[in-house]
């Protein structure tokens, strides 16, 4: 299904597409809720999926991952049918960060971001010095070498998403697939994890994220993929998908949109009834 407000080829920013669904179609106990969908995910930025609940955001990135399997049409990964290849063909190169991930009690940081090298482990290949190195590597690029002695359990909600993204680094993708990766976090540990994700895209990773904050979507992204149940809406860079009527249209969300006065983004200021009610202030 072709957006009804895509704003050029290839989906939005950024070089070509490294992951697309054309076609797709998916759902749970015979009800679709995703239908005949296309999307093309551009390599080396920050896409987010944003959407209402229920219109598919997760089932989408569950699809690209082929944590799902469509009934319909194909997930591409590197010009390859995703169905098609080994499951440790796919690690290699794509790590999925799931909403609300859970370690065994009493997992330290080091093993559990250790686990990540599990995709390059075989009979003939056993752990490596190699791996130790790719796993303090992922530990720094993180900020978290100093809990890599400390149970997952004991740590914040921000330093435990620090360290699943970590583990998803230590597989060695540049293709990292975060649902919801600040759900559960307070504001600042949401922009710290944000800030981090940033700085993986910077390092040339491309990265598709499933946000519910549309101000920190917008502010984070270079490419938005708007949903509304279960197609795609709109696809492109935040300046020029972002407007009150594409808003009103997914959401059903009376909003302003302004200038970001700390960035080159656009600001959502939502307009409840509350506000329409008040007049000005008294003096």
């Amino acid at each position: 299904m072709a957006a009804e407000h895509d704003t050029g080829a290839g989906g939005g920013a950024g070089g070509a597409s490294r992951l697309a669904a054309r076609g797709v179609t998916v759902g749970y106990g015979g009800r679709s809720v995703i239908e005949d969908l296309d999307v093309e995910i551009p390599a080396g930025v920050v896409t987010t999926i944003i959407g209402p609940n229920g219109c598919g955001k997760s089932t989408l990135l569950r699809t690209l991952s082929r944590l799902l399997r469509p009934t319909g049409g194909t997930v591409v990964l590197d010009g390859e049918d995703i169905g098609r290849l080994r499951t440790r063909d796919v690690a290699k190169k794509l790590g999925l960060l799931p909403q609300a991930p859970v370690a065994p009690d009493g997992l330290t940081v080091s093993d559990l971001v250790a686990r990540g090298r599990h995709p390059h482990q075989g009979w003939l290949r056993q752990w490596s010095s190699d791996d130790a190195a790719v796993v303090e590597r992922a530990l720094a690029m993180t900020g978290v070498s100093d809990l890599a002695d400390r149970p997952v359990d004991t740590l914040s909600g921000g330093q435990r998403q620090r360290v699943w993204i970590s583990m998803a680094l230590a597989q060695g993708t540049d293709l990292l697939l975060l649902d919801e990766p600040t759900t559960y976090l307070d504001l600042a540990h949401a922009i710290d994890v944000l800030d981090l994700v940033d700085d993986l895209h910077e390092g040339g990773r491309t990265v598709v994220m499933v946000l519910h904050d549309l101000n920190l979507a917008t502010r984070y992204s270079d490419n938005l993929v708007v949903m509304r149940a279960g197609s795609v809406l709109a696809q492109g860079h935040p300046r020029e998908v972002v407007t009150a009527g594409l808003l009103h249209e997914a959401f059903g969300l009376r909003a302003e949109v302004i200038e970001d006065p700390v960035g080159d983004r656009p600001l959502i200021v939502p307009i409840g009834r509350a506000h329409v009610r008040r007049g000005p202030a008294r003096t």
